[in-house]
């Protein structure tokens, strides 16, 4: 629901009543992963997708019918051997699909609005949402912020909103479980039990994460940065440039970026905010800005580490970056000469290819052509989807 969290909150300003449809699990070969949504308004628009388009159709009659209902389905689509017309999924997967109606009347409804405002804004933020238990708990949500205000008396502040209406110790451990998703920026299942404990009647929660996009710095202000940096942000990054050189570090030469920082790479490493998301590319291809960049890069706890370079640039590097005491095992972060064997020549093939290897490393993808490679298309899907389908008040 969080991926098409800026539409849907501009409909919740609006005041339109709406039923967001959301992928809750998946099995096998599947298109779209947890947490992808179909929403459908009063007036039959429709924003959003839960399949690519092998099931929209019924998935937007099911909203339709929901937001005329008011109530709540869990529906399963896989693949029909028995019926060629059946609707379900060419690619042989399976998905339980969760729809939900957000009107007026429904319970819980400033919660969503909540996480729908924060996702739309870029706070970090994640939503809990039971998708299998008891009828009257199904869509029941909390919300829990990075950025929960402090208790004004001093004592433990409760750092979620709303409840799932069940036992008091099942909002605080599902807290506890959605925060867990959200510092590790992850959508994804987790079951509980319905007093909260490891015990009693099981429930699944969904937990939507929120962050803000996930970061990518470019050292080097050469006409390859500016060909990777718009196909970074095609991807969700927040871009950001930097080179020693004014003359080069300019609006003008990077207008996609997000930001522009005129100073030596390893000084601003140094002071600037990375994570677990982030990916360095250096493209300087210059001994005196690789090597103290490097030598700082390989030692951050970031996702991905990319040096521009010819082979024999890469052997000189590494020799270098031995010299100032950069080990093995650091050396083995390294990914260079960067990117992808495609064959590139021009900037715009080159930085696909720095792409192409972002995303493998990202998603634990081969690099290997799909076509006779007997590797799944969609690995995390590999877990099917459990437990009872149906639909409840």
């Amino acid at each position: 629901m969080l991926d098409i969290a800026e539409e849907l909150h501009r409909w919740v300003e609006q005041g339109r009543e709406f039923a967001v449809a959301t992928v809750v699990a998946v099995g096998g070969s599947a298109p779209r992963q947890p947490g992808a949504a179909l929403a459908v308004d009063s007036d039959g628009t429709a924003i959003g997708s839960v399949s690519g388009g092998c099931v929209e159709g019924a998935v937007y009659e099911l909203c339709q019918q929901a937001l005329q209902d008011g109530e709540t389905v869990l529906e399963r689509f896989g693949y029909s051997d028995d019926d060629a017309f059946a609707v379900g999924l060419t690619c042989g997967g399976i998905i339980d699909i969760l729809v939900t109606p957000v009107r007026a009347d429904t319970p819980g409804r400033e919660v969503l609005a909540a996480a729908l405002s924060a996702a739309a804004r870029g706070r970090a933020a994640a939503v809990a949402r039971i998708t299998q238990g008891p009828a009257e708990l199904m869509g029941r949500a909390i919300l829990v912020r990075h950025d929960s205000d402090p208790d004004p008396d001093g004592g433990f502040a409760r750092d979620y909103e709303g409840s799932l209406g069940g036992h008091p110790e099942l909002d605080r451990t599902a807290a506890g479980e959605a925060r867990a998703l959200l510092d590790a920026g992850r959508t994804g299942t987790v079951e509980i039990g319905e007093s909260g404990s490891r015990c009693g009647q099981p429930l699944t929660l969904l937990v939507e994460s929120s962050v803000p996009p996930p970061r990518m710095i470019v050292f080097g202000a050469i006409d390859f940065a500016a060909a990777l940096v718009r196909i970074g942000k095609f991807l969700g990054y927040h871009v950001t440039v930097c080179d020693a050189r004014p003359v080069f570090a300019t609006p003008a030469r990077f207008p996609d970026a997000d930001d522009i920082v005129v100073e030596w790479p390893h000084k601003y490493l140094e002071r600037t905010r990375t994570d677990g998301r982030t990916v360095l590319c250096v493209l300087t291809h210059d001994a005196k800005f690789d090597v103290p960049l490097l030598q700082l890069a390989l030692r951050l706890p970031v996702a991905y580490v990319g040096a521009m370079g010819s082979r024999r640039t890469h052997l000189d590097r590494n020799e270098r970056l031995r010299d100032v005491g950069v080990t093995e095992l650091e050396l083995a972060r390294l990914r260079s000469p960067i990117g992808l064997d495609l064959g590139a020549r021009t900037p715009e093939e080159t930085a696909l290819s720095i792409a192409s290897e972002i995303v493998a490393n990202r998603r634990g993808g081969s690099g290997v052509a799909l076509t006779g490679a007997h590797t799944p298309i969609h690995p995390d899907g590999a877990r099917a989807p459990s437990g009872r389908i149906g639909s409840v008040a």
